[in-house]
């Protein structure tokens, strides 16, 4: 019988499939139903800043417009009041006791003090962990990357400072280097990260000439990115790894792991099947590691980053030249007509 068991940021969690943060983890039946169907961890809805400014407001029109709101944070039901700061840690509270597996609070703030007062004030109602939730879109065209960076390295520090319990960072791929970026992270103290925020992205309705706000949940290709980054960063950053977005299914928790990853984030995969999807998932992976003779997660994490790959260009971009050199099968697999 395989042994899911892995550990990330020091916890030990009995399998690798965390349900990431999103409208799914803001309801503790919900809640409940996610720890039934076997998952490792649970990672609540983030706490954000315009809640903290606003209080018991509705939010809705104004994060409907903010552009680092998670795609996945959007509520499915349209007009939904979301709670005020006090009111989520209260629920942040209730749900640590309520459940018997890992729980990790979220936190998306933008002033540095709103990152330090607010984390301690989560890690107080007794979580297991934090994780840092950084996006936003930059509009000031003179202000350099280099200072956001800078930013955003000393939020990490200032938490890690207040903080004992470990603390993660959920990061987004906009980075001219998000290697050098995570190793500043982890110098800094963040003890993991989760790759990558997926965010919601506004389009234009050409007939109505306005804006428009779809839901879009992950597509299966979008997973190629965050498996090239943890490979990629698998060895080289002094962290724990997380692969998210469209990890939909239990090869796509295999796939992530050979890659380096600790565990993995799933949202989109549950909304399409539902909560109690966690079975099939835990169950098609405990399969997959039999018939490929594993008997621990250990035994096969990080056997294709590129440390260790028989390919390690695979991950670079010589192989996107090999690609578009194949050119007849590119052909045949897609003819111009």
């Amino acid at each position: 019988m395989a042994d899911l068991r892995t550990t990330y940021l020091g916890l030990e969690l009995k399998n690798p499939v965390i349900a990431g943060a999103s409208r799914l983890t803001a309801d503790m039946e919900t809640l409940r139903g996610l720890e039934a169907s076997g998952v490792g961890a649970v990672v609540i809805a983030s706490l954000f800043e315009e809640q903290i400014r606003l209080g018991h407001d509705k939010l809705e029109d104004l994060l409907m417009g903010f552009d680092s709101r998670e795609q996945s944070e959007i509520s499915l039901f349209p007009g939904m009041a979301y709670a005020g700061p006090e009111e989520h840690l209260d629920w942040v509270a209730k749900a640590r006791k309520a459940l018997s597996i890992p729980v990790i609070a979220s936190l998306n703030a933008v002033t540095a003090e709103t990152w330090v007062e607010w984390a301690r004030r989560l890690a107080d109602t007794g979580i297991d962990a934090l994780e840092l939730n950084f996006y936003s879109t930059p509009v000031d065209s003179s202000k350099a990357g280099a200072s956001i960076e800078d930013e955003q390295v000393e939020a990490v520090a200032a938490v890690c400072r207040a903080l004992s319990i470990p603390v993660s960072v959920k990061l987004s791929p906009f980075y001219a280097n998000p290697l050098h970026v995570m190793r500043r992270m982890a110098e800094a103290g963040a003890k993991g990260f989760v790759l990558f925020n997926r965010f919601f992205q506004p389009d234009i309705d050409a007939e109505t000439e306005r804006p428009s706000f779809v839901f879009d949940l992950s597509e299966a290709e979008e997973s190629r990115l965050p498996l090239r980054f943890t490979a990629l960063a698998n060895g080289r950053v002094k962290a724990d790894l997380v692969a998210s977005t469209a990890v939909l299914t239990a090869g796509d928790v295999a796939k992530m792991i050979l890659a380096g990853a600790r565990a993995v984030q799933m949202v989109t995969a549950f909304y399409r099947n539902g909560i109690d999807y966690g079975q099939k998932v835990l169950a098609e992976f405990a399969s997959w590691m039999d018939r490929h003779g594993y008997a621990s997660v250990e035994e096969f994490r990080g056997r294709l980053d590129k440390r260790h790959s028989d390919d390690p260009h695979a991950w670079e971009r010589a192989q996107y030249v090999r690609i578009l050199m194949r050119s007849d099968a590119s052909v045949e697999r897609y003819p111009l007509l």
